[in-house]
């Protein structure tokens, strides 16, 4: 991996200091979120913050945004010292926060949400919305982007939405942006926009915290990087100084020396087949089986089709032909409760919206899908979802204060490991999992691989969707490798380079390339 940056992208040096927090504490009851924070911020640079989930970064953003408050240490602003009491006046500070999924009015314009509660007026008092549209237009081109102005905001991609995002912090003149995993849910392309247009905010003179669990991408952008820990500052450096593997052992406080813990295991009968399944415009004549103790892995680029396959298989999305079965027994469509009744189980991509409800208990959202076994004479007990939930979250480690509190307190990691653990609790036969370690730190990378490995020793069958290509690499048995809707390779673990999985992913010809005879005969084989 590379620390350095290119000649073009060799950043100046950095000013003065535009944010500064000193042994920054923050509690919540006995709950102790931050025990004393360090964070520096120059002008003209971009400031990497890293940690493991819980490890305090989201509860210092949300002071320096104006949500929270600090209990004690020290926030300056380019020199004055602050304490803001809101968001509004964070932002008229100069401060932006550029969330991973920002919150827009989807009926209103793109330049309506641009200038939203701060709209110009002509002489008569009337909004002057021929002056908005003019500098929304003038901010894209600023940004090396083409949006149209007066489409509404619903239907906007992510990637589009965050623009949008930076657009109005231009407009306000913000002097810090703070990115929290804005790359999460875009693709290479769009992740290559948004680096632009940070170098280039940065060049002009502005602060940048970007925050990502992706090493890659922190050594490809960022010229500093801090380090979080339990709460603590641990260190802050140079990109260049350091490597990966240092700043993951200061992270996590011991060597992750194996992040794919992945154990030998007995390959068994077939659990789960399935066969020329199809949805016309979404996939084609899909046929694969995932056996007892195995872990295939589904790769693909962004929009292969891979995730809608899973939602089809397990019962969610309908299709029009083709047969799933499972133990030899047939899995009939559209039905997510006669697959669950079968034994298999679906963690799926978007854990907040589809996985858990965010204003239950973290003990309620694991026995979601065991509730009817809990109850006694037609009754469920809080006591007993309790005791239920404590026998996962122990065993999955959840960091949590209690299994009474919101689940949409607690970190990503926890809240994917809740999700896990509300599927594990059924002992599925088969598990998909799709998209399992997005948005979550390496320790617990680590941990949910070990897992998977782990269940698949005990005969479990997995079927794991991931984007990332050293995981799909360092767990799977065998890899799937999607290209427009179809199977276009179907690789042995000893076969399964980034090579090959990355020649099936964007090759027409697919598998062909990569093996003797036509995509589908590589499928069966």
């Amino acid at each position: 991996m590379s620390t350095t940056h290119s000649p073009s992208e060799r950043p100046r040096e950095p000013g003065e200091p535009t944010l500064v927090l000193r042994r920054v504490a923050k509690s919540f009851g006995q709950v102790v979120a931050l025990a004393s924070a360090d964070l520096t911020v120059h002008a003209g640079s971009i400031h990497a913050l890293v940690g493991e989930n819980g490890a305090g970064k989201s509860t210092l953003v949300k002071i320096v945004a104006g949500l929270y408050t600090r209990d004690s240490g020290d926030f300056e602003l380019a020199g004055e010292s602050v304490n803001f009491t809101s968001t509004a006046e964070s932002k008229a500070a100069g401060i932006a926060v550029i969330y991973q999924e920002p919150t827009l009015f989807p009926d209103l314009s793109v330049t309506e949400n641009l200038f939203m509660g701060r709209q110009p007026v002509s002489r008569f008092g009337r909004i002057d919305r021929k002056a908005m549209r003019a500098e929304a237009l003038r901010l894209f081109e600023r940004l090396a982007v083409r949006i149209d102005p007066d489409r509404p905001a619903e239907g906007l991609s992510i990637a589009d939405q965050q623009i949008l995002e930076i657009a109005k912090a231009i407009s306000l003149d913000a002097r810090l942006l703070i990115m929290d995993e804005p790359t999460a849910a875009l693709s290479g392309v769009e992740v290559d926009r948004l680096f632009a247009i940070a170098r280039s905010l940065r060049d002009e003179g502005r602060a940048l915290v970007f925050i990502s669990h992706r090493f890659d991408e922190v050594f490809a952008l960022c010229d500093t990087i801090t380090v979080m820990r339990d709460g603590r500052y641990i260190s802050t450096d140079d990109i260049a100084a350091v490597t990966a593997e240092e700043i993951v052992r200061r992270m996590v406080g011991r060597d992750v020396s194996d992040l794919f813990p992945k154990q030998e295991t007995t390959i068994g009968d077939v659990l789960l087949n399935v066969t020329g399944l199809s949805s016309p415009g979404v996939f084609s004549d899909i046929t694969f089986t995932v056996r007892s103790g195995e872990i295939v892995g589904l790769a693909g680029l962004v929009g292969a089709g891979r995730s809608e396959i899973a939602r089809a298989v397990f019962g969610v999305d309908p299709y029009t032909a083709g047969t799933v079965t499972l133990g030899g027994t047939r899995v009939p469509p559209n039905s997510p409760t006669a697959a669950m009744a079968r034994g298999m189980a679906l963690v799926p991509e978007d854990r907040r919206k589809q996985g858990l409800v965010l204003e239950s208990s973290v003990a309620r959202n694991t026995t979601l899908s065991i509730r009817r076994t809990l109850a006694k004479a037609g009754i469920i007990t809080s006591g007993f979802e309790n005791a239920a939930a404590a026998i996962w979250a122990s065993r999955l480690e959840v960091k949590t204060s209690a299994l009474d509190s919101e689940v949409g307190t607690l970190s990503g990691g926890n809240q994917q490991k809740v999700v896990l653990a509300k599927w594990l609790a059924t002992n599925p036969r088969v598990l998909i999992i799709d998209e399992p370690t997005r948005g979550i730190d390496v320790g617990t990378k680590a941990e949910v691989h070990r897992l998977l490995s782990e269940l698949a020793g005990r005969g479990m069958g997995i079927l794991m969707i991931s984007s990332e290509l050293p995981e799909v690499l360092g767990m799977a048995d065998r890899v799937l490798v999607m290209r427009e809707g179809r199977l276009t390779a179907d690789l042995p673990r000893a076969e399964a380079t980034a090579e090959a999985v990355m020649l099936a992913a964007t090759h027409p010809g697919g598998a062909a390339d990569a093996h003797t005879g036509t995509p589908n005969e590589a499928v069966a084989s």
